[in-house]
């Protein structure tokens, strides 16, 4: 797999993941998808490192442990009011190497002052050795998560030596907003995405970019943000040194 200009990579690892498609999150019981969503990673890579100047596009994950899942019996708050009781399943024990990398978003003409890309990709690679700005989580914040660098493909993955490979049929891809829309019938909407992973030998899943999705669903109509003085600090912010490779 060719890499791309402005790649970081990490592993990410953690105890449990939860990884499903929102629709299915509104209530009730929650089941993991056995694979991460791009959605779940594109939002642990803007943990690591996000300014709306640019925007992440992720190429490809490794799963390095072997695919098992627990249930627990969780008390959520009900929308009566209370609690009840439902079962969430999760991923347990994971580990991914995550190979990503970032383009600049042409959705924002007016930051274009803050269009540097070797300081951009400096600081994103500082901010990987660091193990991200933000907190990370593995698809839902009682999931918490840890990042190290790597490189992606070293190390031994438990499904080195799989035969084949495993398609994961009709999957939730993640959104598309309009800050980030690239096609013209997008601009201006939210659009959900789907695809159909495979994971070939050595767990490795390759994504296709968001408007390669074929499958769509338009929820609603938005608004672009427009950034500028009082709501937009770009790498002013960074000393030199964090911005110097």
């Amino acid at each position: 797999m060719e890499k791309q200009r402005n790649t970081i990579e990490f592993e990410v690892q953690g105890e449990y993941a939860l990884f499903s498609d929102p629709v299915t999150r509104v209530g009730g019981e929650k089941s993991s998808y056995h694979i991460p969503t791009y959605e779940a990673l594109k939002g642990i890579v803007e943990s690591i490192y996000w300014k709306p100047t640019i925007f992440w596009i992720i190429d490809a994950v490794r799963v390095m442990k072997p695919i098992q899942t627990e249930t627990k019996g969780i008390r959520p708050l009900s929308y009566n009011g209370g609690n009840e009781l439902a079962y969430y399943t999760y991923l347990k024990d994971v580990s991914y190497q995550v190979q990503a990398h970032f383009e600049f978003n042409l959705n924002h003409p007016e930051l274009t002052g803050d269009r540097n890309e070797n300081k951009h990709h400096n600081i994103a690679k500082r901010m990987v050795q660091r193990g991200g700005r933000r907190d990370v989580f593995l698809g839902s914040r009682e999931c918490q998560a840890f990042v190290e660098p790597c490189v992606f493909g070293e190390g031994k993955s438990y499904y080195d030596d799989m035969p084949g490979e495993i398609g994961y049929g009709f999957m939730y891809h993640g959104i598309t907003y309009a800050d980030e829309a690239v096609l013209e019938e997008e601009k201006d909407k939210m659009t959900v995405n789907f695809w159909r992973p495979v994971m070939k030998t050595g767990g490795i899943i390759e994504f296709i970019r968001p408007e390669a999705c074929e499958e769509k669903r338009f929820v609603r109509n938005m608004e672009r943000k427009v950034f500028g003085k009082g709501n937009f600090t770009g790498l002013e912010e960074f000393s030199e040194e964090e911005a110097r490779g």
